[in-house]
């Protein structure tokens, strides 16, 4: 029997933006599915605008377990996760014992597929679009907030915009020219 599954979806227990106060509550599965959209964007741009040949599916599946890890740690608040470098490095630590207790957690067959799932490489260019999507997710969550009359979210929203328009990735660029600026509007402007 394995718990595998059964703790994934606990992701949907696990607050995000703990030290903020916000108007609609986002939870890990909830940010895992918009990252896992983000993503899948950013390949399709590198495959369609700049004649790529990322694998969409192997970009989302990253994307969907890039946070499995939290199941186990919980969210740690960002300002704390890089507050210093020891921090930082002990929280990369408790994220890696994590992800090894997963993995631990499923039958022997499945085990080498999800070792390179939960640790993929971090120098590829897909982690590099998951790291990317992450930070618009974020950023796309503080813009919702601001537009919501939530002021606790005006400098989150400032320093995450600021950090994705430095990310030196062409599709990114290009997600941010043609797709953030739908973030903004509210319903009734968005074209259907």
């Amino acid at each position: 029997m394995s718990d595998f599954y059964a703790l994934l979806t606990r992701m949907k227990n696990i607050e995000r933006w703990a030290l903020m106060r916000c108007n609609v509550k986002e939870n890990v599965l909830e940010h895992t599915a918009i990252v896992a959209f983000i993503s899948h964007s950013l390949g399709m741009i590198n495959n369609k605008i700049y004649n790529g040949n990322i694998d969409c599916n192997l970009l989302v599946t990253i994307s969907l377990f890039h946070e499995s890890s939290e199941v186990l740690t919980g969210d740690l608040p960002t300002p704390i996760k890089y507050y210093n470098s020891s921090i930082n490095s002990a929280y990369k630590e408790l994220e890696s014992l994590a992800n090894e207790k997963l993995i631990g957690s499923l039958p022997t067959e499945f085990r080498e597929d999800y070792t390179t799932i939960l640790n993929y490489d971090k120098d590829s260019y897909e982690y590099k679009l998951c790291k990317s999507a992450d930070k618009i997710a974020a950023y796309i969550k503080s813009a919702e907030e601001v537009k919501s009359g939530n002021s606790e979210f005006n400098n989150a929203k400032k320093s995450l915009y600021k950090s994705i328009t430095e990310i030196d990735l062409p599709e990114v660029k290009y997600f941010i020219a043609n797709f953030l600026p739908s973030f903004e509007k509210d319903l009734d402007n968005i074209t259907l």
